[in-house]
């Protein structure tokens, strides 16, 4: 007696994609933070992160790019040293710059969102720079809110202190970070849709 069996597919190919995509970018946001530079006007230090942010949201689209910051912000959380300088934990997610870390997935969602609207993803090339750049000034101001918040709370100084602290000293960095991912979106196809 024969007995065949079908294959059977739990999870399309699709989504084993995305995912696997999301967690790519996820292990680019912390290797990013792995570059990591002191501030001249800022406790905190500058790193790459964020351009893990804008890449995510540009290269995965508003749904995949925020889950890929989720789960990098969960890697972090159970111990994974994927933030600044190699740290992790709760006690990263609760100090004095984590509301950044907390923005991260709203702004890659964002960051997204405006770069391909709604209608689906489009390749990265083709979206135009200005809309880009406006993609990314959102969620850089997303960013900036997040850590500001962040850093007001727990250090228990006034909202103008730390914003000046945690958003104003990091304008000239992030200008840089979004002149590279406008050029990395020019150069290269990192396996966009």
């Amino acid at each position: 007696m024969s007995v065949e069996s079908d294959s059977v597919d739990l999870v399309g190919d699709e989504i084993v994609e995305r995912v696997a995509r999301a967690a790519v970018f996820a292990a680019l946001a912390g290797a990013f933070a792995y570059v990591s530079f002191p501030n001249p006007v800022s406790p905190a230090p500058v790193t790459l992160q964020v351009l893990g942010v804008f890449l995510a949201g540009i290269y995965l689209g508003p749904v995949w790019g925020g889950l890929s910051l989720a789960l990098y912000l969960a890697a972090g959380a159970v111990g994974a040293p994927v933030f600044a300088g190699g740290s992790a934990g709760l006690g990263a997610l609760l100090g004095p710059y984590g509301g950044y870390l907390w923005s991260y997935p709203v702004a890659a969602a964002l960051v997204g969102l405006l770069a391909h609207g709604t209608s689906g993803l489009s390749k990265p090339r083709d979206v135009s720079v200005p809309r880009l750049v406006a993609a990314m000034l959102a969620g850089t101001v997303v960013v900036y809110a997040g850590g500001t918040l962040g850093y007001a709370v727990v250090q228990n100084v006034g909202l103008y202190r730390a914003f000046l602290v945690a958003a104003v000293a990091f304008v000239p960095a992030e200008a840089f970070k979004i002149a590279a991912a406008v050029g990395i979106t020019r150069t290269e196809d990192l396996g966009a849709a």
